[in-house]
């Protein structure tokens, strides 16, 4: 790989740094991206639809801002990609959905607007699983997206094709959408960042919604440092400062999630890692019946998700697979004081879930309980049981590798409370700084 690749697929951080010395230009950064999803994608799967004639027009005025010394954000010039389910103009806005085949957003959501404000220019559309509901992305109407790391693996999900366009570096960085874990799933198992941000930091107009109650927009990244660098664009406001001390919490779990020893052994490494750090003790969270609350989060995604489609369910039943529509219906199904009591168990869950952060101010947590799988293994149900909890606090979680080892790293989650954005990416930074860079998927790096 010459420099101008290793430059355009390091990251937004190395990208700006290399603008900023004239050592490379947003049209260098795209025509890598461009060559890079030309030789990748067609076995990826990764993206779905392009918009470079718009990308070059952009990419054009932000070398010309770079030139002059006027870069209208550090982000400026960064290519993107973006979830099918999350609007840009005159592109596709489907959510994975072939009931939407045909629609096309005739305006940006907020937070694509709120990106191109700051220079950020998106380049296309990524793969997804089907309406957001579910964890392989392995879609029947776009087609399955594989995961960088080994022939046949799957990204994750829901935001899948983002975790693996950024694991590719077939973008700088791209936009996903976490309901249970639905951004950091992907990142776990691609073996990317990831950033869950507090419950509407980041707005969600022109969003397909899957669950008003549950869903968050975020972008995965190649490390915390970018994603902090990419929050307060898509926010429109600057993030507060860190607290110059962090005290960290070490989640034990003892027996209440059925774990892989790859993931505990690279656990057991990133805490022993943070143990460096100063303020580290043990928070017991077994008392959390995270199989039951995330059966409860899923009930309101189903509920929630029949009142978003009700109208295309009715109008194009055929436009939705067997499975997801199954889901759904069976959802909206259920007797009312069942739907009651899952809302209440998921608020009661966020509240005692924000308690822990009277004594610690992140949480560290596994990400997944386990690494990628082949498609047509069984998909393990406890996938997001580590990650939902966050969503029910609506607490900022940052998703990184926990190692440098591994094909891909196993990943570890840094959750802080609602609000405290900065306390988990500040958190989040310092383990990367102990940890070193995280490698690549072979073939991609």
């Amino acid at each position: 790989m010459g420099d101008r690749e290793d430059f355009a697929v390091s990251g937004v951080r190395a990208l700006s740094a290399a603008f900023e010395r004239g050592a490379l230009t947003p049209l260098d950064a795209l025509d890598v991206c461009k060559d890079r999803i030309d030789r990748y994608n067609p076995a990826l799967n990764a993206f779905l639809h392009l918009c470079l004639p718009e990308a070059e027009r952009d990419a054009r005025a932000a070398t010309e801002r770079w030139r002059s010394g006027k870069p209208l954000s550090p982000i400026d010039g960064a290519p993107f990609g973006v979830k099918a389910n999350i609007a840009v103009a005159g592109m596709p806005w489907h959510g994975g959905i072939a009931a939407y085949r045909d629609r096309v957003a005739d305006k940006d959501a907020q937070v694509v607007t709120n990106l191109r404000n700051a220079g950020a220019i998106p380049i296309g559309i990524l793969n997804m699983h089907e309406g957001a509901l579910g964890a392989t992305t392995d879609n029947l109407h776009f087609g399955r997206c594989y995961n960088p790391w080994g022939d046949g693996l799957t990204p994750g999900g829901s935001s899948g094709g983002s975790g693996a366009a950024v694991a590719a570096g077939l973008c700088a960085f791209a936009l996903g959408t976490d309901t249970m874990g639905s951004v950091r799933i992907p990142s776990a198992y691609c073996g990317v960042a990831g950033l869950k941000p507090s419950y509407g930091a980041v707005s969600g107009v022109g969003l397909v919604d899957l669950s008003l109650t549950l869903d968050h927009i975020g972008p995965h990244a190649r490390n915390a440092g970018d994603l902090a660098a990419i929050l307060p664009a898509m926010t429109g406001a600057a993030l507060p400062a860190a607290p110059d001390a962090i005290r960290y919490g070490v989640a034990d779990w003892k027996d209440a999630v059925d774990v892989s020893p790859d993931v505990i052994a690279a656990f057991r490494s990133a805490a022993d890692r943070l143990a460096s750090l100063g303020d580290v003790s043990s928070v017991d969270i077994s008392s959390f019946d995270f199989g039951a609350l995330r059966r409860r989060g899923l009930l309101i995604s189903e509920v929630e998700g029949h009142r978003a489609h009700e109208e295309a369910l009715k109008e194009n039943p055929a436009g939705f697979s067997d499975a997801f529509r199954g889901l759904l219906e069976w959802g909206a199904g259920q007797p009312q004081a069942k739907i009651d009591a899952a809302y209440a168990d998921v608020q009661a869950a966020g509240a005692a879930f924000d308690a822990v952060f009277e004594t610690v101010d992140v949480l560290v947590a596994p990400t997944a309980p386990q690494g990628p799988f082949a498609f047509g293994k069984t998909v393990p149900a406890n996938q997001a049981d580590f990650t939902c909890i966050g969503n029910f606090a609506g607490a900022p979680a940052v998703a990184v590798p926990a190692t440098r080892d591994g094909a891909p790293p196993a990943s570890v989650q840094f959750i802080a409370r609602k609000g405290r954005d900065e306390v988990a990416l500040a958190a989040a930074e310092a383990f990367e700084k102990l940890r070193g860079e995280a490698p690549s998927p072979p073939k991609f790096a």
